[in-house]
């Protein structure tokens, strides 16, 4: 089988351009517009642009919201707020914007957003962050959300960014953490291009991170009464050294059965917390290769995602970066650790000049193996023209994987819409057209996101996509591990409550399977740690697994 499989790669290889990425944001009827400043003197300006791909209606589905941004002039000036965006997918190829009716369309000055059934009702709740108090909606089921950031407890005034659900002590209930990154305030304005901290190459620019201070990070228990506790501290994740915290997930990367944390942190050391199984965390960032690149460097690290790209049953882990670093593309060894091949997979050297936010390790050609798909756009607008290759808007990066442990970037080939220059921010991933093959949403600063359909993936390979539903578990299953072995060759992936960069993609697990024709078996290890198998599923359909049930639909 696996030569057969071999076979059907080298029959795609010599087609490139065969899957290919559509913009089709004006025909789905998207005309949403992030709104920021054009100058971007102020980091504030420069962060926000999350994305959520999730079924708020439960029509099965996938809907989009859009987080928007704001200006310090008009904030200042006490102007109203660009509103963020809820599209309900009609199902017929276009959306329509729902965020006012559903009233999520104000949450504040909009940054990121994280998506979980907290009160396991059966409806996707959804969390946003803000540059101030972020924002918690309850789903009511009705096509309406209620604003419970109070009474839950879940409110900061800081500058956050990232937000990701995770039940850390297994109980059942989606607990959620939050990343801050500057101590920034509209009253003590840092001056734009005052000092070496403040320029790049030489070009004036906004400050920050560095010369700022740090926000702090935040993990809230669910108490499962609808309300939250603060046990940043007593949890020991609550960044006592102020770094600058961005894309987050939670993660199991000991395969314990027990959720860790990895925060990606910009211009400071990227956080590995491992769970301790007592509602504490230990910080393991440097002792398992996480924090660094090879060379001892932090980077810029903004985004963040986790797959198995070469498919050895462990998990392997990117960050993207900053212009003048590479995207660290870490793989994870046989006893836990990780290594930084970066240079090994043939993905730095083309990174080097991009800023990287958004990204996902996804199978977009269905052969079964993970591919690598980077959103990029810089912070300085000033820098455009500035020096040699110097961009602002800039191009996306799609690696497509050759299976010997390297990829190749086939952007160029895989449609224009790709090689559009934008300034973009989040990415979320999900078959928005239930048609087998991973779409894209990308949320750009200054202008209309991009709906990127995937066109082609699913004749290029089999497929299957796993719904899971928890029980004795948190509703969505947030945290499940699955196996799935096909063709004679297994997969891993597990379930995540946000990732990407301040973005959440949909849930559901999707499988690239090549030529293989059915499933052998699908073993789910879920939070609970109950472990159920599956076997002899079909392929090309989307199945619906419930805990404790083996009930499949």
């Amino acid at each position: 089988m696996c030569a057969f499989i071999s076979s059907s790669f080298a029959q795609v290889a010599l087609k490139p351009g065969s899957v290919v990425f559509t913009d089709v944001t004006k025909a789905a009827g998207i005309n949403f517009v992030n709104v920021s400043s054009p100058d971007k003197k102020f980091i504030v300006e420069s962060m926000s642009g999350g994305v959520a791909l999730f079924d708020f209606d439960n029509d099965h589905r996938l809907d989009i919201y859009f987080t928007n941004s704001h200006t310090v002039e008009a904030a200042i000036a006490d102007r109203p707020r660009p509103p963020s965006a809820l599209y309900r997918n009609r199902g017929d190829g276009t959306f329509e914007d729902v965020a006012l009716k559903a009233g999520v369309s104000d949450p504040g000055w909009a940054m990121g957003v994280a998506v979980g059934d907290y009160d396991n009702d059966g409806f996707d709740d959804l969390y946003v962050t803000c540059f101030g108090p972020n924002r918690l909606y309850r789903n009511r089921g009705n096509g309406t959300f209620e604003d419970v950031t109070m009474k839950a407890g879940v409110s900061d005034p800081r500058f956050s960014t990232g937000a990701a659900w995770g039940d850390y002590d297994r109980d059942g209930r989606l607990d959620l953490f939050v990343s801050n990154y500057v101590d920034f305030k509209l009253s003590d304005l840092p001056q734009f291009g005052r000092g070496k901290l403040c320029q790049y190459r030489g070009v004036p620019v906004q400050c920050g991170p560095r010369g700022l201070a740090g926000a702090g990070d935040s993990l809230y228990r669910n108490n499962g009464d609808g309300t939250f506790t603060d046990v940043s501290k007593a949890s020991g994740v609550n960044d006592p050294f102020g770094f600058y915290g961005l894309g987050v997930m939670w993660t199991d990367f000991d395969d314990d059965g027990w959720p860790d944390i990895v925060l990606a942190n910009d211009a400071t050391p990227n956080y590995a917390y491992r769970n301790n199984h007592d509602g504490t965390f230990t910080e393991m960032g440097f002792a398992l290769g996480i924090a660094v690149d090879e060379n001892g460097v932090e980077l810029g690290n903004m985004g963040i995602a986790r797959g198995d790209y070469d498919r050895d049953g462990r998990m392997d882990l990117v960050t993207t970066t900053f212009a003048d670093q590479y995207n660290l593309f870490l793989k994870q060894n046989a006893d836990g650790s990780f290594a930084d091949v970066s240079r090994v997979t043939k993905t730095a050297g083309v990174s080097m000049p991009y800023v990287g936010w958004g990204t996902r390790l996804f199978d977009y050609d269905n052969d079964g193996w993970l591919d690598l798909f980077v959103a990029n756009g810089h912070v300085y607008p000033q820098i455009e023209g500035a020096f040699p290759g110097a961009m602002y808007r800039q191009r996306k990066l799609l690696y497509r994987n050759l299976r010997d442990g390297t990829f190749a970037e086939v952007a160029a080939s895989a449609g224009a819409a790709l090689s559009e220059r934008r300034s973009s921010r989040g990415a979320a991933f999900g078959d928005f057209d239930e048609d087998g093959d991973v779409d894209i949403v990308v949320n750009d600063l200054d202008g209309p996101p991009m709906l990127l359909r995937n066109d082609g993936g699913s004749k290029a390979g089999h497929w299957i996509t796993l719904r899971l539903t928890g029980t004795k578990s948190n509703r969505n299953a947030v945290g499940a591990k699955v196996t799935l072995m096909a063709g004679g060759l297994t997969q891993v992936s597990e379930i995540h409550g946000g990732d990407s960069y301040i973005s959440h993609s949909d849930r559901r697990l999707h499988f690239g399977l090549g030529a293989a024709t059915k499933i052998d078996s699908v073993t789910i290890r879920w939070p609970s740690g109950a472990v159920e198998k599956l076997t002899d599923l079909p392929v090309d359909r989307i199945i619906l697994i419930v805990e404790g049930k083996s009930s499949k639909q």
